[in-house]
């Protein structure tokens, strides 16, 4: 069976959240997780997304504390606030130190954000462990509440229950016919692999009394485990002419099984996340414009891209405008979870101690 990577519940109550909100829904996602267990379904996270915090309160650094607080109480590690259209400059407060908490920031339009969200990025560069604070922030464009994934998920209407697979081994078995029947082949081995989740997670929203938010098929990878070897099946080399065509097959597979789907349902091409693509940017077979041409047909845009710890914030505004750019032209959504690597100039390599993270080069 694929793995699960999260159960994603989604809370309807206005911030402040009080603390039994949080164990209400830790609860309610621990009960989720057992049927799937039994059922043999490797679950990997729960996770607890709410309305955008900013919507409600200013939230200040005390109540962001005692947010994490009740998470770490309820045995929650991921909690995601949603995204914030003013306000960017607090972001980084209220992140350092509450290592459960991801927030985002919305730039469709609202452009002006993009320089102060790439100061946020810098800020939690500079002022987390390894910089790690980056893996929970994004800067947004176009997208929807619902989605499983982190950190862009944020939560609108009643409660709901969403799933996230970990789905790159499925794309690698369909790669394997070639090109020509990929999205067929895809289609058919999503559709015989998740039917059972979707069903699943049917009953087991009905009897927590929340909706079913949908399932998310983005295939996402994790290390070995890589969406950058289902490419590598057909083009031989991850960044080779047909990957973009490759990527298009792929999308096209993710979004014609006819379940019930929610959030990206695309590809995620996550550069330290994946063994295959870490290696390919380390070796310069492919950029941050080849990855915004893969986003036009495929998933989330730029994720998890190791970049220079002296790069400006000017620079790296330019690029999440070209994120929007691209999102807003095209009618799709697409996210920008960037890493300016702490301490690094252009050609130095990471050194993250993260079971998540392949270290690689950073580089523009």
């Amino acid at each position: 069976m694929v793995p699960i990577r999260t159960l994603t519940l989604g809370v309807p109550e206005p911030h402040p959240l009080a603390a039994d909100v949080v164990t209400k829904g830790a609860d309610a996602l621990r009960r989720a997780e057992a049927v799937f267990r039994e059922a043999g379904h490797e679950v990997q996270t729960l996770r607890l997304s709410t309305r955008p915090v900013f919507d409600d309160m200013t939230p200040t650094v005390a109540y962001a504390r005692d947010l994490q607080a009740a998470l770490d109480d309820a045995g929650l590690t991921y909690c995601s606030l949603g995204p914030v259209t003013s306000g960017v400059e607090a972001i980084p407060d209220l992140l350092i130190g509450n290592d459960a908490l991801n927030l985002t920031v919305r730039l469709d339009g609202n452009t002006s954000a993009a320089r102060p969200a790439a100061e946020a990025m810098l800020r939690l560069a500079n002022e987390t462990e390894e910089g790690f604070g980056n893996f929970r922030f994004a800067a947004l464009a176009c997208v929807p509440p619902g989605s499983p994934f982190f950190p862009a998920a944020y939560h609108e209407g009643a409660a709901n229950l969403t799933v996230g697979l970990q789905g790159a081994s499925i794309a690698v078995a369909a790669a394997k016919g070639g090109l020509d029947g990929l999205t067929e082949r895809l289609a058919a081995a999503l559709t015989e692999e998740a039917a059972p989740v979707v069903r699943l997670a049917e009953r087991v929203a009905a009897e927590l009394g929340v909706r079913f938010g949908g399932i998310d098929l983005s295939p996402a990878p994790n290390g070995a485990d890589s969406i950058g070897a289902a490419f590598e099946e057909i083009t031989g080399e991850f960044g080779a002419p047909g990957t973009l065509a490759v990527a298009a097959a792929l999308t096209a597979g993710l979004r014609s099984t006819g379940l019930p789907t929610c959030g990206y349902n695309g590809l995620m091409l996550p550069v330290m996340e994946d063994v295959v693509l870490a290696r390919r940017w380390e070796e310069g077979r492919i950029g941050l414009h080849d990855l915004l041409a893969y986003s036009s047909v495929c998933g989330t845009g730029l994720d998890t891209v190791p970049l220079p710890g002296d790069s400006s914030p000017d620079a790296l505004a330019r690029l999440l405008l070209d994120v929007t750019a691209l999102a807003v032209r095209l009618g799709k959504p697409l996210s920008a979870r960037l890493f300016p690597v702490p301490g690094t100039r252009a050609g130095d390599r990471t050194a993250f101690t993260s079971e998540y993270l392949t270290n690689t080069t950073a580089r523009w």
